[in-house]
């Protein structure tokens, strides 16, 4: 299945590293944050994504094309005036990656329904490029398919400044509202499924997914929480980046299930 990841905004409260590149490639580790949820999906078996792309979206175009290149043991031979790339071994992820320009100034909710020719009619994951979790990915899809509703979200509970959600006792999402920095109530950590219906439910580039749509399909009983107990982190600023940095210097990244060395600053 699919996993759709919005990568296009400006990532204004990180401006230190988003000023020249977007906020989903700043690095943790090494290698971007999107790169990261990446390597989440496709630990479950998941390989094939759509990157909503915006400001500065030629960054990730680039950063993808010589991705193999990087990746790879090559030889050039430049005798007898060629230039003549041999490819002796890579070392990449069986990934199909589509990368889609859905606009400078565009929404959310418009930059999912620019990709909608790209999910070809079917289910699909959708995720923000700014936050790492261990949640489950196919018991979260398993959960999705249980209920056959149009929208599931995955929420956690944290201290956190941001829109919550008010959840009835078959998990339902009844209505959101704004949150303080004591509440203790869950919030919305992305890591949805998406029935293609949902594209009803967006007008233009100007759309807010996480208003007027997730708030209707709340109304409707068509929006379902999926309650994930264990980690769940966004990158907003330098301070949560150095935090990712550190449980990854430490070998304690809850989200980190593959091997790979992480270099040491």
């Amino acid at each position: 299945m699919k996993a759709v990841i919005l990568a296009g905004g400006f990532g204004s409260r990180i401006s230190e590293e988003s000023a020249y590149k977007p906020k989903p490639m700043i690095e943790i580790g090494g290698m971007p944050i999107l790169w990261h949820i990446m390597k989440e999906y496709a630990y479950f078996g998941h390989n094939e994504f759509i990157i909503c792309a915006g400001y500065k979206q030629e960054y990730i175009k680039e950063w993808f094309a010589n991705y193999f290149l990087h990746h790879s043991d090559v030889s050039f031979d430049f005798r007898n005036g060629r230039n003549e790339m041999t490819v002796h071994q890579s070392h990449l992820e069986p990934w199909k990656v589509t990368i889609v320009d859905t606009g400078y100034n565009t929404m959310t909710g418009g930059r999912i329904k620019r990709i909608q020719p790209y999910v070809e009619g079917e289910p699909f994951f959708m995720t923000y490029g700014d936050g790492v979790c261990d949640v489950d990915i196919n018991k979260l899809l398993d959960f999705h398919r249980s209920h056959g509703k149009i929208a599931t979200l995955t929420a956690v509970k944290i201290a956190q400044d941001k829109g919550i959600l008010n959840i009835g006792g078959d998990n339902a999402v009844k209505a959101f509202r704004e949150k303080n920095l004591a509440d203790g109530a869950p919030i919305n950590a992305g890591y949805m499924v998406l029935q293609p219906e949902i594209f009803n439910y967006l007008d233009d580039d100007t759309t807010v997914f996480e208003k007027q749509p997730l708030e209707t399909l709340a109304r409707e009983g068509q929006l379902m929480s999926y309650i994930h107990e264990g980690f769940w982190q966004c990158m907003d600023n330098v301070r949560e980046r150095e935090m990712l940095e550190k449980l990854l210097r430490e070998n304690r990244a809850p989200w980190k299930r593959w091997e790979r060395t992480v270099p040491m600053k």
